[in-house]
């Protein structure tokens, strides 16, 4: 299976024609979060509007940048994974949108808490963690303590509670977005993470995976990209 990671459009709808022909290719897309361009709401729904045409799979999640009730606007595109669990070809998508409180000058920024909460359908399962091995999780803002959450500073201002929650669940790969200077590869455990960059910026990704046992899933390659 192979699929195509982007995140942090911000408005530019114009780079998701670029990427036509990459999508094409994939089995399904990933967005995690930001439709909207910085202090311009109005930006989100146009780019919503381009995305959902450029593939009939798509899991998403909201960004800091896009206001909370543009959730909704997910929601009636049935592309929304966020606070929800959603099954394609052998994988399991679940999701966390939003920042975490920072600057306090997007509108989307909310408590290391509520980040996490948005898994929950995932941590207060009483299935044991081995049924997560196939789960992809898309988290606008990344985990703490990465290559995924330094900003230029080099400070690392990732989520504490959504690295907690990959080191206990370990799902297969993790997606997230946010730290456009943070455009890199990872791993917790065994969990797979990336950071494509901003597509806003040109960037994007692809993770190949495949069931070589017919149950859990590999991610045989996982790459970054530029247009």
């Amino acid at each position: 299976m192979r699929l195509l990671i982007i995140s942090d459009g911000h408005g530019n709808a114009g780079q998701l024609e670029k990427l036509s022909a990459v999508a094409e290719k994939a089995d399904a897309v990933i967005f995690g979060g930001d439709f909207a361009e910085f202090k311009k709401p109005e930006t989100g729904k146009p780019f919503l509007e381009k995305l959902v045409k450029l593939h009939d799979t798509i899991f998403s999640v909201t960004g800091n940048c896009d206001e909370p009730e543009f959730l909704q606007e997910l929601e009636n595109f049935d592309i929304c994974v966020q606070n929800f669990l959603s099954y394609f070809e052998g994988l399991a998508f679940a999701g966390s949108g939003g920042g975490s409180k920072f600057t306090g000058t997007t509108p989307n920024e909310r408590t290391d808490e509520e980040l996490v909460s948005d898994l929950s359908i995932v941590s207060s399962s009483p299935r044991p963690d081995s049924d997560w091995n196939n789960l992809v999780i898309i988290t606008h803002n990344p985990p703490a303590e990465t290559k995924l959450d330094q900003i230029s500073s080099g400070a690392h201002v990732g989520s504490p509670g959504i690295r907690k929650f990959i080191e206990k669940h370990q799902p297969l790969l993790a997606v997230s977005g946010h730290i456009h200077e943070s455009r890199a590869l990872d791993e917790i455990g065994r969990t797979k993470l990336v950071n494509p960059g901003a597509l806003a910026e040109g960037y994007y990704a692809i993770a190949e995976i495949s069931f070589p046992g017919g149950q859990d899933g590999v991610v045989d390659s996982l790459e970054l990209f530029s247009l």
